[in-house]
C-alpha cells in the first residue's frame, strides 16, 4: 500500500476519493485502527488529526500531532451511498479458489444464499388417490388435503398462481416441477414385489380394491392410486434435489398420500410408498460426498416406523421422531418407538426416539425436546442435508392426534433446523388431518422457510411428562452422543435402588414410634420392593376410626454431579411429611395403616436387567395400586370393625383408592370421607355407569387439593367427579401436606360418625 496516498479500513479495502464518497454530515470509522474521517475532511488516526483538504477525503500522508479532543464523543451513524468498483470488492470476497455452489453477481453479492427463493411442490394430480366407496363424508386422509395447504399459501400471497387474489410477496415460491418416481428409484427402498402389488391396483376392480381397503392396515386404494403414490414420491425427490442443486435455499412438498408408515414390503398408515426415505437414496445416490449425511426430523404425531425401518442400520442417516408413544398403544402400535430402539450395527445411536406417554402434549413439550435432545444431537451429527418428516397431525385442533402444536411452534423448530447443513432444508408433508390446522400450520413452517421470522410463543413451560420423557432420552442416548450429559452409570458400581432401601428405613422409624408393622401381601411375583410395602399398627382391625393414606414414595431432594451422575449423600435429603399424619392420627386414637406405592418395581422391567439402567415410573403402576387397594379392602378392612375409614390419597397413588371406590360396591357405605393431594399428576374422577349418585356422593364426602398451577383450572366447569375440588397455592406434594395439614385433620375430625349415619338411613328405607 502507498502510505502517501491511500488509509487503509479494516476489511483490507483502501479508502481512496475513486472507491468511497463521503456526503456533508458523516464520518466513517473503522475499529481495527482507529479511523474516523469527518465532513471538514479530517482523517483522525490512531487519535491523531490528519488533516485533508477535500470532502471527498483522500487521506495525506502527513498528519498533526494535535490530539483529537473530540474523539471519544458519540459520532452519526455510518452512511456509504455508492460502491463504485463493485467487481473489486467481489475479487475480494470470493478468491478464484472460492468452492462456493453459488456464482457471482451483482444483485446478490453478500447474501447468496438468503437471495434465493425458497421452492414449493405441488400437483393436483395427487389428489386423484380416493376412497372408491367412502362410507362416510370425511375420511382423515382426505384428497383436500393438500388443496387447502397450497390455497392457504396462495392466499398470504406467497404463490404465483392465477386464481390467487392478493398481492404477491417480493419473491414468491418458485414452483417445483413433481414427476413419477422410476421403478429403479423405489426399489431403493421397497421391494420388488411391493411395487409390484401398487401396480397391480390400477386394473382393479372396486370390489377387489374395497377387499384390500378392509383387510389391509389403514389404507385405501382406487385405480389412479399408482399414479398419485408415483408423483407424491417423484414430487419429494425433485423437492429435495431442487435444494441441492441450488435452485432454491430450502423448498417444502405439498404431496400426498404421506410415506413414513410405508415399510419395505407393506403398506399401512395411509402410506404407499415411503416418499422421504426414497428421496433420501436417491440424493445420496445422486450428490455423493455432498450428501452424505442426512437428518430426517419427523414430527408427525405418529411414528415413523417405515422410515425407522429403512435406515435403522445406516450410519450416514439420522432418524429422529417425537411422536406420541402412550405405551405402545397408539398408532402404529409396538415397542419400536419407544425410547431404547436407537439403532443396530453401525447405525447405533443414529435412531432417536422421543415417545410422549400420553397425547395432549403442547408448545413448550415440543420446544423442550428440541433444546434438550434434537438439536444438540443434530449439531454433533453435522449433516449435510435436511429432510423434515412435517405430519401437522400434532397440531392443535387436530382430533386423530389430540396435542396442541401451534403454527407459531412448528415455526420455531423449522427456523431452528435451518441453522443446520448451511440452510439446506426440504419439508415433505406427512399427516395432519383438520384442514384449518394443516393450512395454518404449513403456512407457519413455509413463511419461515422464507426468511420471516417466527410469531412469538404463548407458552414455552414444559409439562412434568415432557420433562420425563426427554430425560429418559438423553440418558439413553448419552451413550452414543458427546453433547448429552448426565452419562450412564457404570454396570458394576449398582447396588440397590434408593426407594427400596428408604422404605426400609421407614419401616423401622414407624416401628419405633408406632409399632407399625408388615401386613401380608399376597403376590403373583416377587420384587424387593413388595416387602414392607404395607404398615399397619396393631389396633387396626378393632372398633376405631381407621385412616387409610396411599401414598407415592418420600421425595428425595439432591444436587448429582451433571457430569459423573453421581450424588454425594450430604447433598441429598428426604422428604417424609406422612410421618406427621400418622403421628397426629395415633395422638387421636386412630388405626392407620399406610400403602406406600413404589414408582419402580424393581426386578420387574422389561430390560431384566437391573445394572444401573435409568427406570420411568412403572407403566403398570395403577394396576398395581388398585390390586393392593382391592386387596387391602377385602381381607383386613371390611372383615373389621373400623368405625369410620378415611382414604388419604396422596399424588399418583390415589389411583388405586378411586378404583375402590368405583369398582366395589358399598364401600362408600363404610368410608367416612376422602382426601386427595393433586400436584402435578392427573385429578382422579370418581363416576360409576352402575351407580349413578356415586359422584354426587363423591363430591359431598371429598376434599381434593390441587395446585393452583395445574392444567384443570384451565376448565371453565368442574364436574362433581373430581370432588369437592379446592385451590391449593403449592406446587409439591410436601408442601402441600405441611400446609393442609390443619385444613385436613380438621376435616376428618367434624366427619367422624358419618359412615355410621349413612349406614342407618340405608337400613331405614330398606
Amino acid at each position: 500500500m502507498d502510505s502517501d496516498h491511500d488509509v487503509v479500513m479494516g476489511d483490507g479495502l483502501p479508502l481512496t476519493s475513486g472507491n468511497l464518497e463521503i456526503q456533508e454530515g458523516t464520518v466513517v470509522r473503522d475499529s481495527s485502527m482507529s479511523l474516523d474521517v469527518d465532513v471538514q475532511g479530517s482523517v483522525h488516526l490512531n487519535n491523531q488529526t490528519v488533516e485533508g483538504g477535500s470532502k471527498s477525503a483522500s487521506a495525506s500522508a502527513s498528519a498533526s500531532t494535535a490530539a483529537d479532543t473530540a474523539h471519544s464523543l458519540p459520532k452519526p451513524n455510518l452512511e456509504v451511498t455508492k460502491m463504485d468498483r463493485l467487481d473489486e470488492l467481489s475479487n475480494y470476497v470470493y478468491s478464484d479458489d472460492d468452492d462456493s455452489d453459488y456464482s457471482f453477481d451483482e444483485e446478490h453479492a453478500f447474501l447468496p444464499k438468503a437471495s434465493l427463493p425458497s421452492g414449493l411442490c405441488y400437483d393436483p394430480r395427487m389428489r386423484y388417490h380416493c376412497e372408491v366407496r367412502p362410507e362416510s363424508d370425511v375420511h382423515p386422509e382426505d384428497p383436500r388435503r393438500i388443496y387447502y395447504i397450497y390455497k392457504e399459501l396462495c392466499k398470504a400471497g406467497l404463490v404465483d398462481d392465477p386464481t390467487s387474489t392478493r398481492p404477491l410477496v417480493k419473491q414468491p415460491l418458485q414452483r417445483i416441477d413433481a414427476r413419477d418416481a422410476t421403478s429403479e428409484e423405489i426399489v431403493m427402498v421397497h421391494t420388488p414385489e411391493h411395487l409390484r402389488f401398487v401396480k397391480s391396483t390400477q386394473h382393479m376392480t372396486e370390489d377387489e380394491l374395497k377387499y384390500l381397503e378392509d383387510t389391509r392396515d389403514s389404507i385405501y386404494f382406487n385405480n389412479l392410486t399408482l399414479m398419485s403414490s408415483l408423483l407424491s414420491c417423484g414430487g419429494a425427490i425433485e423437492t429435495c434435489r431442487a435444494v441441492l442443486q441450488g435452485k432454491v435455499k430450502n423448498a417444502i412438498g405439498v404431496i400426498r398420500p404421506p410415506g413414513h408408515h410405508a415399510e419395505k414390503a407393506k403398506t399401512m398408515g395411509f402410506c404407499v410408498f415411503n416418499n422421504v426415505c426414497v428421496a433420501t437414496k436417491v440424493c445420496q445416490k445422486e450428490f455423493g460426498e455432498k450428501c452424505r449425511k442426512i437428518l430426517i426430523l419427523d414430527w408427525d404425531v405418529h411414528h415413523g416406523n417405515g422410515t425407522q425401518q429403512a435406515f435403522y442400520d445406516d450410519p450416514n442417516v439420522l432418524y429422529m421422531s417425537i411422536h406420541v408413544f402412550r405405551n405402545g398403544t397408539f398408532y402404529p402400535g409396538g415397542d419400536e418407538g419407544d425410547y431404547d430402539h436407537c439403532g443396530s450395527g453401525n447405525g447405533l445411536g443414529r435412531n432417536v426416539n422421543i415417545p410422549w406417554p400420553l397425547q395432549g402434549m403442547g408448545d413448550g413439550d415440543y420446544l423442550y425436546a428440541f433444546q434438550q435432545v434434537i438439536m444438540p444431537i443434530a449439531y454433533e451429527f453435522d449433516p449435510d442435508f435436511v429432510i423434515i418428516s412435517a405430519g401437522f397431525d400434532a397440531a392443535a385442533g387436530d382430533e386423530l392426534g389430540g396435542c396442541f402444536v401451534t403454527p407459531p411452534c412448528y415455526a420455531h423448530m423449522t427456523h431452528m433446523l435451518m441453522n443446520l447443513a448451511g440452510g439446506k432444508v426440504a419439508v415433505c408433508l406427512e399427516g395432519g388431518y383438520n384442514f384449518k390446522s394443516i393450512s395454518k400450520s404449513a403456512l407457519a413452517v413455509t413463511r419461515t422457510l422464507m426468511g420471516e421470522p417466527p410469531d412469538r410463543l404463548s407458552n414455552v413451560t414444559a409439562s412434568k411428562l415432557a420433562v420425563e420423557t426427554v430425560e429418559l432420552v438423553k440418558r439413553e442416548q448419552s451413550k452414543y452422543w458427546q453433547c448429552l450429559y448426565p452419562k450412564p452409570v457404570p454396570p458394576t458400581f449398582y447396588g440397590h435402588r434408593l426407594h427400596d432401601v428408604l422404605r426400609q428405613y421407614q419401616t423401622k422409624v414407624l416401628y419405633d414410634e408406632f409399632k407399625m408393622t408388615n401386613l401380608y401381601i399376597y403376590r403373583d411375583s416377587i420384587s424387593e420392593s413388595f416387602r414392607n410395602e404395607v404398615l399397619a399398627t396393631p389396633d387396626y382391625d378393632e372398633k376405631k376410626p381407621l385412616l387409610l393414606i396411599f401414598h407415592d414414595p418420600p421425595e428425595l431432594m439432591g444436587l448429582s454431579d451433571p457430569v459423573t451422575n453421581q450424588m454425594e449423600t450430604h447433598n441429598a435429603w428426604i422428604a417424609d411429611v406422612v410421618k406427621d399424619y400418622i403421628g397426629w392420627a395415633r395422638e387421636n386414637d386412630y388405626a392407620v395403616i399406610d400403602a406406600n406405592i413404589p414408582k419402580h418395581f424393581t426386578g420387574e422391567t422389561k430390560n431384566k436387567n437391573e445394572a444401573g439402567e435409568y427406570e420411568p415410573e412403572d407403566r403398570a403402576r395403577a394396576n398395581k395400586s388398585e390390586y393392593l387397594a382391592k386387596y387391602l379392602w377385602e381381607n383386613y378392612i371390611e372383615p373389621n370393625d373400623a368405625t369410620d375409614v378415611f382414604f388419604l390419597g396422596i399424588g399418583e397413588a390415589f389411583a388405586g383408592l378411586t378404583s375402590l371406590l368405583i369398582n366395589i360396591e358399598r364401600v362408600y357405605s363404610r368410608v367416612s370421607g376422602v382426601i386427595s393431594l393433586v400436584a402435578d399428576n392427573p385429578v382422579r374422577s370418581v363416576a360409576s355407569n352402575t351407580n349413578a349418585w356415586l359422584s354426587k356422593w363423591y363430591k359431598d364426602n371429598s376434599m381434593v387439593l390441587v395446585w393452583e398451577g395445574h392444567l384443570m383450572w384451565r376448565t371453565q366447569k368442574l364436574s362433581k367427579r373430581y370432588g369437592r375440588v379446592q385451590r391449593s397455592p403449592k406446587g409439591t406434594l410436601n408442601e402441600m401436606l405441611a400446609h393442609h395439614k390443619q385444613q385436613i385433620c380438621d376435616f376428618i375430625q367434624e366427619r367422624i360418625g358419618t359412615s355410621e349415619d349413612l349406614e342407618e338411613s340405608e337400613s331405614q328405607e330398606s
